[in-house]
């Protein structure tokens, strides 16, 4: 399997000599397992004047991207909805698919640091005037019938378990190594195993979604939901059962303090050694 890229195009709290917003395009590759060193991870950086801000801008700065990584990548995720139609356009036009995710795990954090440590040094910077991302919140989907009706359970495992991921028997998944969300290896990591005898084709589906994160939502009802893409959202469960109810309470806790890490995982059984389906996610604010 090639690598996923993360990118962001948007402009940042800096000011050119016109007074005009400075742009920047980043690109960073995706841990797509839990020994991936993040230190290893390609990344590429470049400010874009405000009147350069175009599709084509962005084409010419991903093929430079492209060149200094020495491939191209399999897809490239972005989580920037207003974006959408500029970073699609420029995918395109270098035969790589775009896909809209909340799955830029590394781009947010790097962004962070960049808010922080990067533009306050820039000539022109404007503490303060970057909004976070808004996005608007369409009613959670109801599975398809082929996935109803499963068993599920909550369960924690130590952030020291991951350490034997690699050995795991998995179908379709896709991890990250914990300090990038630095925890400790005492951290109890909470998660949902689904089980049933049409495993496979469930996680075969679930992989297509760009899956964001699990979580318990009482907005309507007590419900789990499973967040996918950047705006998606997916009726898991919806919970009565008042031991379940404590169960996905505790759940959503132990998420808290694993600084949102947690887990999903498909097995045709709980006596299962394998998984047709298991993901390592986090749930984190973008910015």
């Amino acid at each position: 399997m090639g690598s996923i890229w993360e990118l962001d195009f948007y402009s940042r709290p800096l000011l050119d000599e016109q007074q005009k917003k400075v742009w920047e395009v980043l690109v960073c590759e995706s841990p797509l397992d839990i020994s991936t060193p993040i230190d290893s991870l390609f990344r590429y950086a470049q400010y874009c004047p405000s009147t350069q801000v175009n599709s084509g801008w962005l084409r010419t700065a991903l093929q430079e991207a492209i060149t200094k990584a020495g491939e191209a990548p399999i897809k490239i995720r972005f989580f920037r909805r207003q974006m959408n139609n500029m970073i699609t356009k420029a995918c395109q036009d270098v035969g790589i698919p775009a896909q809209p995710s909340r799955r830029t795990l590394v781009l947010n954090q790097w962004l962070q640091q960049r808010m922080a440590e990067v533009y306050p040094q820039e000539p022109g910077y404007q503490g303060g005037t970057n909004a976070s991302v808004r996005l608007e919140r369409p009613l959670p989907q109801r599975l398809p019938d082929a996935l109803e009706g499963q068993q599920w359970a909550f369960v924690t495992l130590a952030s020291g378990d991951f350490a034997d991921m690699p050995e795991w028997e998995i179908g379709f998944g896709e991890a990250f190594p914990l300090d990038l969300a630095q925890i400790s290896s005492e951290t109890r990591i909470p998660g949902v195993l689904i089980f049933s005898p049409r495993a496979l084709p469930i996680a075969g589906w679930m992989s297509g979604l760009e899956l964001a994160y699990l979580k318990f939502d009482t907005s309507a009802g007590a419900r789990l939901l499973l967040e996918t893409g950047v705006t998606e959202s997916w009726i898991l469960a919806n919970i009565k059962n008042p031991q379940t109810l404590a169960e996905a309470e505790g759940f959503e806790a132990a998420k808290q303090k694993a600084n949102g890490v947690h887990f999903i995982g498909v097995q045709s059984n709980p006596e299962a050694q394998s998984f047709a389906g298991f993901w390592l996610l986090q749930e984190v604010n973008l910015l």
